[in-house]
């Protein structure tokens, strides 16, 4: 038990909560733990004192934990979103005084922390929500953070923060205050989805280089690798390459080719594809990730789907086709590095256009330097990203900004090449198919949604505008269409 007030107190203690009340321990903050299962809590206790006698100390009830932090008091919850954040909240209110402080470092819908930061200011009580990033690794050794909501509530545990956030040469500690409201936990919903499309892109360039590729486990491993060293070089691509190279613990071969072809989710995904159909925000590199998830869960479904097709002709690849290794492993390279580029320039306008409905005010640069660090996405490529918003701040696109414009240039003939080898072969590239299709409509002067507008306007009625003169205008499509048919 703590005999001076901590600096800080923690509740919610599984991994990420243990590991992140380390970290702030480890960093010289006395911090207080508590957890509504006590047997985490001398479980964290113990952990502390293995680590290095590290400051931190627990408790069993929620009063004498509130009571060991010092004034104005901050707490950390960690625990599920959704009911389990406002149960918490209601349990350490009944100990809170006025001008204290509750973060939430959950992945919250970001509606609820601003509900509950106006139902806390009622009793005097301030409220951030805070994305962290980086899984339980990160939060032991240094997250990315994304508090937002109180100001006041920030600047009472800036310190703590700057410290316990990744920390990157040349652009200091992977946070910052993101905003007002529920703009931290927003951020982190959208970075989220830009993991989705960035592990897809990447599975997809795996299928083309193992299905039609046939490198092994082996090859792909040292492809990775030799990746992760140039344009490419990121968290995802690193472990990626290290999963190619761990053998099964329970049998022959690669433990990766054991893995069940179905993958889980949270919700923080859908809740991006969400938002983006809510503020007509195209993200199709986000959307063709989530529906590859939703596909993947069908697997029964797709066992039988195979035999159908397998006895009608179909098999798992449909041509067999001799391949350049080396041209292709350098295309797929190329085509990935250009799909990324759609699926973060996707995320960043989705959340410029929230920060615009919501008045935010969110700086795109900033989120791509405290996202260099710490979290799952960090790669050197958001180095470029915040380059190209620190040369234009109002950048429409990431598309058009003169450097991407160049490499995407640049890659677009390999992007292709992938993209048709996938299709003539069977194999499905949703995210890098749904890539170029972005490029190439984003890039058009005219698509042709002219006759879409025109189709809505003949059974609709719902007007169209014309190129040449200004104004809204209405055909009766049917009437002539009728009358010439009559003449015929």
């Amino acid at each position: 038990m703590a005999v001076q007030p901590t600096r800080i107190g923690l509740a919610g203690l599984a991994v990420m909560g243990q590991n992140l009340a380390l970290n702030i321990a480890e960093k010289g903050f006395p911090i207080s733990v508590y957890n509504r299962t006590t047997s985490k809590v001398d479980e964290t206790v113990e952990r502390a004192k293995k680590e290095g006698n590290l400051p931190l100390y627990g408790f069993h009830d929620p009063k004498s934990f509130v009571n060991s932090i010092q004034k104005p008091r901050v707490i950390i919850m960690l625990v599920k979103a959704g009911a389990p954040v406002d149960q918490t909240i209601k349990t350490l209110s009944a100990y809170l005084e006025k001008g204290d402080c509750i973060v939430d470092g959950g992945n919250e819908w970001y509606e609820n922390t601003e509900r509950r930061e106006k139902a806390v200011a009622d009793n005097g009580f301030l409220y951030l929500g805070m994305g962290v990033s980086g899984g339980e690794e990160g939060a032991r050794n240094g997250p990315s953070m994304m508090p937002g909501g109180s100001y006041e509530a920030y600047k009472n545990i800036e310190d703590i923060l700057l410290k316990v956030a990744a920390q990157v040469r040349d652009s200091g500690p992977c946070v910052t205050y993101i905003g007002k409201g529920g703009s931290g936990n927003f951020v982190k919903m959208v970075h989220n989805g830009i993991e989705y499309g960035d592990m897809q892109l990447i599975a997809e360039a795996y299928d083309v280089l193992k299905s039609v590729g046939k490198l092994s486990n082996e090859e792909l491993h040292g492809v990775f690798t030799e990746w992760n060293k140039g344009e490419l070089e990121s968290f995802l691509i690193e472990i990626t390459a290290d999963i190619f190279g761990i053998k099964d613990d329970k049998g022959d071969g690669h433990l990766v080719d054991k893995v069940l072809d179905k993958t889980g989710m949270k919700g923080t995904g859908k809740w991006t594809v969400q938002q983006a159909a809510e503020l007509s925000v195209p993200a199709p590199t986000i959307e063709s990730s989530l529906d590859a998830r939703f596909l993947s869960g069908l697997k029964d479904e797709r066992v039988q789907a195979a035999k159908v097709f397998k006895e009608g002709g179909f098999g798992d690849i449909l041509t067999d086709q001799t391949v350049d290794k080396k041209q292709l492993i350098d295309d797929v390279r190329k085509a990935l590095y250009a799909s990324k580029i759609c699926s973060y320039a996707q995320g960043m306008n989705l959340i410029r256009a929230k920060s615009i409905e919501k008045g935010w005010g969110l700086k795109l640069g900033e989120l791509a330097r405290i996202w260099k660090g710490g979290c799952i996405i960090r790669a050197i490529f958001l180095d470029r990203i915040k380059q190209a918003y620190d040369r234009n701040a109002e950048l429409a696109n990431l598309l058009v900004d003169p450097e991407f414009a160049k490499e995407i240039i640049e890659r677009q003939s390999a992007w292709r090449r992938v993209v048709c080898l996938s299709i003539n072969s069977g194999i499905s590239t949703p995210g890098m198919s749904a890539s170029l299709a972005y490029f190439d409509s984003y890039r058009r002067e005219r698509l042709p949604a002219n006759l879409v507008q025109a189709q809505r306007d003949y059974f609709g009625a719902h007007t169209y505008e014309r190129t040449d003169v200004e104004g809204s205008f209405h055909t009766e499509w049917f009437k002539i269409a009728r009358q010439s048919k009559s003449k015929i």
